[in-house]
């Protein structure tokens, strides 16, 4: 582990005192910080951190690359690692009243893979072309990261200080289990998050075109618990050309299928039903999200495109993606291994328990490979107004509404220590950019004017928060 330790926190304007700079909340974007926040981005991506889980990837040069640019800006990063290499970079910016709680900002470093030979342009090479950002990690999420850093640096050239102290960091691991990255920092070094109640990260604050006219912007106010299962099934080993009603791999197929076929009933946590109740509202449609007898699937089927933010999150959900068996066709192996990508709603976790049970059967054991909580953020708070505004100040024909998150963040491991999570990574996209499918997907590309647009909504929010 290393420490960065720069010459000062970021200056104040002459003539400026600081509760001015506080209350003042001037736009610190300049034409630097546009400029930066592409050539970030970019940058980022040729940093090639590819996490192929089980400990496959190395964080370290695009940590040292933030971490560079933070202290420039007059910050004191610090760099800390559990595993060599897997390295996490957290800084504190003071905020002008000591007795405000503290914000986190923080996004991952890692990303998924990437096979070259599928994509359009080589998904590390950060290019730069028509006005859009190509490449592995331009919406999940090196696009954040780099705002993160323009903003800061536009507030060290300008002498903005925010009101309440602002933790930024950047995390390995996201990608896989995070054991790495905000895990290890929220269980090893909880004092570097002292103060902080509320946190903001990816995957929220993006143009939604739900139909002609309609831009929604959906704030994450919540998140699925992760439940990656695995699944062995026992039998007898013998010979493939002889009979044998212990056989692991059908064992252990039919209890995939079964689990693949589950029809898994409505649960609606409170951020969906808000969801569902201002979608619907925008559609002219008065819906009692409250009653005994309301049939979500009813209203979803009335809601257009915008249906496809909430139909994920109505449900637990459970996704076989992995099957393990055998070493040769002739041989029935004496065992045979599964793993299911399961999702929870908050408060279903023993119905999904219970469930599992039932659709694995007595043949087949099953375990959480990997297991994290469901979140929930109100709604009605201070904070979900200000994230409102800002949006809605550099799009006022936009509609920001809440939705929970099908997948999940770090925000997971951050409310060990009691932070409420927010997906908040504002990009204004044109109309038939398709960002969900960009997650994780071939041609990850991001428009430069969104990262424009993120820029100027972040350092408001930021100021105001």
């Amino acid at each position: 582990m290393a420490d960065m330790t720069p010459d000062k926190t970021p200056p104040v304007s002459p003539g400026t005192t600081p509760a001015d700079t506080s209350t003042r909340r001037a736009d610190a974007v300049d034409t630097v910080a546009l400029d930066e926040v592409v050539t970030f981005t970019s940058e980022l991506i040729r940093i090639d951190t590819t996490n192929r889980g089980d400990g496959d990837c190395s964080e370290r040069p695009a940590a040292e690359y933030v971490a560079e640019r933070l202290a420039a800006a007059g910050l004191e990063p610090t760099l800390l690692e559990r595993t060599p290499g897997r390295t996490n970079v957290v800084a504190r910016i003071p905020g002008t009243d000591p007795g405000a709680d503290a914000l986190l900002v923080h996004g991952h470093l890692d990303v998924v893979p990437a096979e070259p030979a599928d994509w359009s342009v080589h998904p590390f090479s950060g290019e730069v072309r028509d006005g859009v950002v190509w490449g592995r990690g331009a919406v999940d999420m090196k696009n954040m990261d780099a705002m993160v850093l323009s903003v800061v640096r536009a507030w060290a050239r300008s002498g903005v200080r925010p009101r309440r102290d602002i933790v930024i960091a950047y995390t390995a691991d996201e990608e896989a289990s995070a054991i790495d990255g905000s895990g290890f920092l929220a269980d090893e070094h909880p004092e570097l998050f002292e103060g902080c109640t509320e946190g903001i990260s990816e995957s929220g604050a993006f143009t939604f075109h739900a139909g002609p006219g309609m831009a929604l912007y959906p704030v994450g106010a919540g998140e699925r618990g992760t439940g990656w299962l695995k699944l062995t099934a026992h039998g007898r080993a013998g010979h493939g050309s002889k009979v044998n009603r212990a056989n692991a791999v059908s064992r252990l197929a039919a209890a995939v299928a079964r689990i693949g076929q589950h029809e898994w009933p409505l649960r609606l946590s409170p951020t969906v039903r808000a969801a569902l109740k201002e979608i619907a509202a925008l559609h002219g449609i008065d819906a009692d999200v409250h009653a005994e007898h309301f049939d979500a699937d009813a209203l979803l089927a009335k809601l257009g495109p915008a249906a496809a933010l909430v139909e994920a999150t109505v449900r637990n959900s459970s996704n076989p993606t992995v099957l393990e068996a055998g070493y040769k066709v002739n041989v029935i192996p004496g065992h045979a291994v599964a793993y299911v990508d399961g999702r929870m709603l908050p408060g279903t976790e023993d119905e999904f328990s219970t469930t599992l049970d039932q659709l694995t059967g007595p043949d087949v054991d099953w375990e959480f490979h990997h297991r994290e909580v469901a979140l929930q953020a109100p709604v009605d708070s201070p904070t979900y107004a200000k994230l409102r505004a800002a949006v809605e100040r550099f799009d006022p024909a936009g509609h920001v509404v809440p939705y929970c998150m099908s997948g999940g963040t770090d925000a997971k491991q951050f409310s060990r220590l009691g932070i409420t999570g927010y997906g908040f990574s504002p990009l204004k996209l044109p109309v038939g950019f398709d960002y969900q499918a960009l997650f994780h997907g071939v041609d990850e590309r991001v428009p430069v004017d969104a990262l424009h647009f993120g820029v100027r909504v972040l350092d408001h929010y930021l100021q105001t928060a």
